[in-house]
Protein backbone atom coordinates (compact mmCIF):
# COMPACT_ATOMS: atom_id res chain seq x y z
CA UNK A 1 0.00 0.00 0.00
CA UNK A 2 1.15 3.41 -1.41
CA UNK A 3 1.32 6.10 1.78
CA UNK A 4 -0.35 9.17 0.39
CA UNK A 5 1.82 12.50 1.34
CA UNK A 6 0.08 15.72 -0.91
CA UNK A 7 -2.97 16.73 1.35
CA UNK A 8 -5.69 17.85 -0.93
CA UNK A 9 -7.18 21.75 0.28
CA UNK A 10 -9.88 20.72 2.40
CA UNK A 11 -7.42 18.89 4.59
CA UNK A 12 -4.73 21.43 4.76
CA UNK A 13 -8.00 23.59 6.02
CA UNK A 14 -8.80 21.19 8.28
CA UNK A 15 -5.54 20.60 10.33
CA UNK A 16 -4.87 24.54 10.28
CA UNK A 17 -8.52 24.81 11.41
CA UNK A 18 -7.86 22.25 14.60
CA UNK A 19 -4.33 23.52 15.11
CA UNK A 20 -5.37 27.12 15.07
CA UNK A 21 -6.84 26.69 19.38
CA UNK A 22 -3.92 26.39 21.74
CA UNK A 23 -6.28 23.86 23.48
CA UNK A 24 -6.13 21.30 20.27
CA UNK A 25 -2.42 21.72 20.06
CA UNK A 26 -2.03 20.38 23.90
CA UNK A 27 -4.67 17.66 23.21
CA UNK A 28 -2.50 16.52 20.52
CA UNK A 29 0.41 17.18 22.62
CA UNK A 30 -0.82 14.78 25.02
CA UNK A 31 -2.04 12.19 22.94
CA UNK A 32 1.50 12.09 21.29
CA UNK A 33 3.31 11.57 24.57
CA UNK A 34 0.63 8.50 25.18
CA UNK A 35 -3.21 7.39 24.42
CA UNK A 36 -5.26 8.52 27.12
CA UNK A 37 -9.24 8.39 27.19
CA UNK A 38 -11.67 11.72 26.78
CA UNK A 39 -12.30 11.75 30.31
CA UNK A 40 -8.48 11.79 31.13
CA UNK A 41 -8.29 14.37 28.74
CA UNK A 42 -11.32 16.48 30.01
CA UNK A 43 -10.29 15.90 33.95
CA UNK A 44 -6.77 17.98 32.45
CA UNK A 45 -8.79 21.27 31.38
CA UNK A 46 -11.12 24.31 33.16
CA UNK A 47 -14.12 23.20 30.57
CA UNK A 48 -16.79 20.51 30.41
CA UNK A 49 -16.72 17.53 29.55
CA UNK A 50 -18.63 18.02 26.01
CA UNK A 51 -16.27 21.28 25.50
CA UNK A 52 -13.32 18.33 25.32
CA UNK A 53 -15.03 15.90 23.19
CA UNK A 54 -15.80 18.83 20.75
CA UNK A 55 -12.40 19.64 20.68
CA UNK A 56 -11.08 15.85 20.26
CA UNK A 57 -13.98 15.84 16.89
CA UNK A 58 -11.80 18.71 15.57
CA UNK A 59 -8.50 16.88 15.76
CA UNK A 60 -10.14 13.66 14.70
CA UNK A 61 -11.77 15.65 11.88
CA UNK A 62 -8.38 16.65 10.73
CA UNK A 63 -7.22 12.84 11.02
CA UNK A 64 -4.60 14.08 13.47
CA UNK A 65 -6.05 12.16 16.16
CA UNK A 66 -7.57 8.26 15.96
CA UNK A 67 -10.47 7.14 18.82
CA UNK A 68 -11.01 4.01 19.88
CA UNK A 69 -13.80 2.14 21.88
CA UNK A 70 -12.80 0.40 24.67
CA UNK A 71 -15.67 -0.71 26.93
CA UNK A 72 -16.99 2.31 27.60
CA UNK A 73 -14.63 4.03 27.15
CA UNK A 74 -13.21 6.41 24.35
CA UNK A 75 -9.25 6.25 23.92
CA UNK A 76 -7.24 8.80 21.60
CA UNK A 77 -3.93 8.74 20.13
CA UNK A 78 -2.14 10.68 17.86
CA UNK A 79 -2.09 9.87 13.94
CA UNK A 80 2.12 9.80 13.40
CA UNK A 81 0.80 9.48 9.40
CA UNK A 82 -1.04 12.95 9.53
CA UNK A 83 1.25 14.70 11.48
CA UNK A 84 3.97 13.57 9.08
CA UNK A 85 1.87 14.76 5.81
CA UNK A 86 1.20 18.30 7.98
CA UNK A 87 4.76 18.48 8.57
CA UNK A 88 5.86 17.94 5.01
CA UNK A 89 3.51 20.34 4.30
CA UNK A 90 5.15 22.82 6.55
CA UNK A 91 8.63 21.98 4.99
CA UNK A 92 6.98 22.59 1.39
CA UNK A 93 6.54 26.22 2.61
CA UNK A 94 9.05 26.91 4.56
CA UNK A 95 11.60 25.80 1.14
CA UNK A 96 9.39 28.05 -0.48
CA UNK A 97 10.27 31.23 1.15
CA UNK A 98 13.95 30.58 1.80
CA UNK A 99 14.00 30.81 -1.80
CA UNK A 100 12.43 33.51 -1.63
CA UNK A 101 14.61 35.48 1.00
CA UNK A 102 17.69 34.28 -0.61
CA UNK A 103 16.32 35.58 -4.01
CA UNK A 104 15.98 38.72 -2.27
CA UNK A 105 19.11 38.85 -0.79
CA UNK A 106 20.57 38.12 -3.65
CA UNK A 107 18.88 41.47 -5.85
CA UNK A 108 19.80 43.67 -2.75
CA UNK A 109 23.60 42.29 -3.05
CA UNK A 110 23.93 43.72 -6.61
CA UNK A 111 26.09 46.79 -6.70
CA UNK A 112 23.83 49.76 -7.06
CA UNK A 113 25.12 52.63 -9.35
CA UNK A 114 26.78 55.74 -7.91
CA UNK A 115 24.42 58.49 -6.37
CA UNK A 116 23.89 61.16 -9.09
CA UNK A 117 24.23 58.44 -12.29
CA UNK A 118 21.80 56.84 -14.02
CA UNK A 119 22.90 52.95 -14.45
CA UNK A 120 23.86 51.99 -17.88
CA UNK A 121 21.20 50.69 -19.98
CA UNK A 122 23.13 49.72 -23.03
CA UNK A 123 26.10 47.86 -23.93
CA UNK A 124 29.20 48.50 -21.72
CA UNK A 125 32.31 49.99 -23.53
CA UNK A 126 34.20 46.63 -24.37
CA UNK A 127 30.90 45.82 -25.92
CA UNK A 128 31.23 48.64 -28.11
CA UNK A 129 34.27 48.24 -28.75
CA UNK A 130 34.35 44.92 -29.69
CA UNK A 131 31.23 45.29 -32.25
CA UNK A 132 33.16 48.26 -33.69
CA UNK A 133 36.33 46.28 -34.56
CA UNK A 134 33.98 44.08 -36.80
Amino acid sequence: MVAQTELSEAEVDRVFHALATSTRRDILRRTIEREQSVSTLASEYEMSFAAVQKHVAVLEAASLIVKRAEGRERLVRANPEMIARARALLARYEELWRSRIARLDDLLAEPSPPAGKPAPTGPTSSQRTESQGD
